[in-house]
This record gives structure tokens, C-alpha cells and sequence, in this order.
């Protein structure tokens, strides 16, 4: 069976960015080995356009053209309703807890992205991320660098 990784924003981000640094080529690496070993690797919409706003906002055309071709390559998983709502249950569920993830006022893409990956109909799901913190409150995150080839 094979496992489901959600892209966070930084490790998609990494993997688009067109100068090529260690990090980035040691993430882009790392995310070819995991689909080469059946993994299904997936871009949730808000980690797109987490990502796409920056590059579109610092005219970014070669960060832009790399996303979209990744976009080609892999899993998209747009946001729906189901998803959106229960992004809003977590949001409001950590504000009672006195444990918010993000300021009142934002619409915290944190719990959009969990939200999606929790409506995911599989059973091994882990977000890859570089900031475990909030996520690993509502759902299995790792930092990517972590998540290894099942042996």
C-alpha cells in the first residue's frame, strides 16, 4: 500500500525554486525518490497558491513555469466545501483550546491544509512540511527531510 504526502508549502516551494541550492535540490530529490517508489505525492490548492502569491507578487516567471509543471506532474487536490468546513471546525477548535495557529484576522492556510489532507480518503497520509508545529496538533505531519522510504 502505498503512502499519500501532502505538499506543504515550504517543501513545494523548494522544489519550484528555480536556483537551485542545496536544500532545494536535496528536496526535489528526495520528493523524485518517493514517487519513484510508488508514493503518491500530493499538491493540496492551498499550498499552491501559498507559493503562487509570492511568486507571483515578486514576478517570479521561471518559480511560476516550475510550479505549473509540477502541477502537471502530480496529484492537484483542490479545495472543496467538505474541506473548507472542517477547516473552520480545527480553526475554531484551537481558539477554544487557548491554542490558536495563526492570528484571528488570517484566514490560516495551516488548518486549510490539514482540513484537506484529513478529507483525503486513504489511510496513510502525512503532510511533508518545514514547520511541523501546527500541523502535527490536527494531523501526521513530518518535517520531509524525515518522512523515509518505507523498506
Amino acid at each position: 500500500m502505498s503512502r499519500v504526502i501532502i505538499l506543504d508549502s515550504g517543501p513545494l516551494g523548494l522544489v519550484t525554486n528555480p536556483k537551485l541550492s542545496v536544500e532545494s535540490i536535496a528536496c526535489a530529490q528526495w520528493l523524485q525518490a518517493q514517487v519513484m517508489s510508488g508514493n503518491r505525492a500530493i499538491i493540496p490548492e492551498i499550498a499552491d497558491y501559498e507559493v503562487r502569491r509570492e511568486l507571483l507578487r515578486a514576478c517570479k516567471i521561471e518559480g511560476l513555469a516550475r510550479l505549473d509543471d509540477l502541477i502537471n506532474l502530480l496529484e492537484y487536490l483542490p479545495l472543496t466545501t467538505v474541506a473548507m468546513r472542517q477547516a473552520a471546525k480545527f480553526w475554531a477548535q484551537a481558539r477554544q483550546q487557548g491554542q490558536p495557529t495563526a492570528g484571528d484576522k488570517t484566514i490560516d492556510g495551516d488548518m486549510i491544509l490539514v482540513a484537506q489532507a484529513m478529507t483525503l480518503e486513504a489511510s496513510d497520509v502525512i503532510i511533508a512540511t518545514t514547520n511541523v508545529g501546527h500541523l502535527s496538533r490536527f494531523a501526521v505531519a513530518e518535517l520531509w527531510q524525515n518522512i523515509v522510504l518505507a523498506s
